[in-house]
């Protein structure tokens, strides 16, 4: 049986299929959302920097807020240098359910200051910070990477024996490279590869998008579990789709029209009550236009959409949309 309990550490999650951690995405409203429609097993925030949380950033701090939210929830950090991620793992000891180490983002900013992905080009460094942070944790840890910096350096399977040595509870393979961010195909062998390399869970990480590409991911790999990104973009109901496949061979009916829409509406409500409208509404249209991707005149919509500054407008062109669908 795929879908199952997964222990990390000490915490147990109801089920195997988690959301990925990805900069302006997975905020409040997103996970909040995803858990109340798709309910996966755990949830992660948006990656925070270590050195804003050592320098004490308030906005760095927000992204961990889980205010009301169901637990367990994971919190990311990413950072190249022992002192402050120490220091950011110290400050979450008192919140966080598992903490997360991000050494795969593939972005220019984060690996030009030697984070994220960067840190598969230097395993010793890796290494005294995976230490660091798992000794002074309270929490489980767990690390996120790819699998390695290009094709000269592919060193997951190297990483991961480390990561279990130094005490990581479990980790999640995106089976790219950072030179290839998101194209080409997901390397399923290479996650199978640091399956049987190490004992902790090993969570396979790209290319789940529906409910055959999961059984794909669990059938080539033998992970513990899985982890969606992109497939969850106005996607929330992806968790319970492959839920219900894996465990009856059959598939659930698309979510209607009006489904979408109650959804967006919510979670219209729930980005302004966090962020306010100013904010909200910009950072709402990529989400929005992601919900209604491929439906009747969606390029127009989304045109006009992204003009709007209130939610009062924003609902109502929303509600008038749906009626001509």
């Amino acid at each position: 049986m795929y879908i199952h309990k997964l222990k990390i550490g000490n915490v147990e999650l109801e089920n195997n299929l988690i959301l990925a951690p990805m900069a302006g995405v997975t905020n409040l409203p997103f996970r909040v959302i995803c858990k109340e429609i798709g309910n996966p097993g755990l949830v992660c925030t948006e990656m925070a920097s270590s050195r804003g949380m050592f320098h004490n950033d308030e906005k760095t701090k927000r992204l961990f807020n889980t205010k009301g939210e169901k637990r367990p929830v994971s919190y990311q950090i990413f950072g190249s240098d022992v002192e402050s991620m120490e220091y950011a793992c110290k400050y979450m000891n008192d919140f966080a359910d598992i903490i997360d180490i991000n050494m795969g983002c593939p972005a220019p900013k984060v690996v030009k200051n030697g984070d994220g992905s960067k840190l598969l080009l230097d395993l010793e460094k890796a290494k005294s910070i995976i230490e660091a942070v798992v000794n002074v944790a309270k929490v489980p840890v767990t690390l996120k990477m790819r699998k390695g910096w290009d094709n000269d350096h592919i060193v997951a399977v190297e990483l991961a024996k480390i990561a279990e040595e130094e005490g990581v509870s479990a980790i999640t393979v995106h089976g790219r490279t950072r030179t290839e961010y998101f194209g080409g195909n997901v390397d399923l062998e290479i996650i199978r590869k640091v399956k049987e390399a190490v004992k902790i869970p090993v969570i396979g990480n790209g290319d789940v998008v529906d409910e055959e590409s999961a059984l794909k991911m669990f059938k080539e790999t033998g992970v513990d579990g899985i982890m969606i990104g992109r497939g969850a973009f106005g996607n929330p109901w992806i968790f319970k789709n492959i839920k219900y496949f894996l465990e009856t061979g059959k598939k659930l009916d698309k979510p209607t029209n009006k489904e979408k829409l109650d959804v967006i509406k919510k979670h219209i409500e729930l980005a302004v009550e966090e962020k306010g409208e100013d904010v909200a509404i910009k950072e709402l249209r990529k989400h929005i236009s992601w919900y209604t991707k491929n439906l009747k005149n969606s390029s127009e919509f989304r045109n006009e959409m992204n003009k709007i500054e209130t939610k009062k407008e924003l609902i109502n062109y929303i509600e008038e949309y749906f009626k001509t669908l």
